[in-house]
């Protein structure tokens, strides 16, 4: 009994029938990992274009606005439609966007101030404050050695929470920030600020 016993560990021992089962069982958890995370990945790189998206839109609506006459100035009502419009192009994401859209005064090259600001679900930035977000060289190169020179600032910002990765994670944030200058006028009025360009 005792050699047969010794025979069928030595024959269990060189078998490799099983061995390709095994490989597999030690890789499969990895695989799996590497899947869904790429699932996750993807999904966070499609709501970040929205994102995107969402900011571009607001500051190029926003831009179209002037002081009056032909091109009226923003009131609170056009104000709650412009950043309504983050909803729209998040969807098919319900999640809650959060949105601050500006105008910021630029007084030269390196100086800012906030003109105007408005947000949804956020805080606004205060008005007169200075604003040390521009980036360099856009003041500069937007207003050509002319001062005051006014920009509109959209940023917005998504919880995006990934469906299988969460629990490493948790929410994350993405965010973005559009840069863009008034197109018909020298500044835009909302609700009478700034009383001129």
């Amino acid at each position: 009994m005792r050699g047969a016993a010794a025979s069928i560990c030595r024959r269990f021992g060189a078998s490799t029938r099983g061995i390709a089962a095994v490989e597999f069982a030690l890789i499969l958890p990895m695989l799996m990992v590497l899947f869904l995370s790429t699932f996750d990945a993807a999904n966070g790189i499609a709501v970040y274009m929205k994102v995107r998206s969402a900011s571009y839109v607001l500051a190029a609506i926003t831009n179209q606005f002037g002081t009056g006459g032909t091109y009226p100035a923003i009131a609170t009502t056009d104000m709650t439609n412009i950043t309504g419009a983050a909803s729209k192009v998040l969807a098919p994401y319900t999640g809650t966007p959060f949105v601050v859209l500006s105008q910021i005064k630029a007084t030269s090259n390196t100086a800012a101030v906030v003109s105007w600001s408005y947000s949804l679900n956020s805080t606004a930035l205060t008005p007169s404050n200075t604003y040390s977000g521009l980036p360099a060289n856009f003041a500069k190169n937007s207003c050509g050695n002319k001062y005051p020179c006014y920009a509109i600032v959209a940023t917005v910002s998504y919880t995006f929470t990934p469906m299988f990765g969460s629990f490493m994670t948790g929410p994350i944030t993405l965010a973005d920030t559009v840069f863009a200058t008034p197109r018909v006028t020298a500044c835009v009025q909302y609700n009478g600020v700034p009383s001129s360009c």
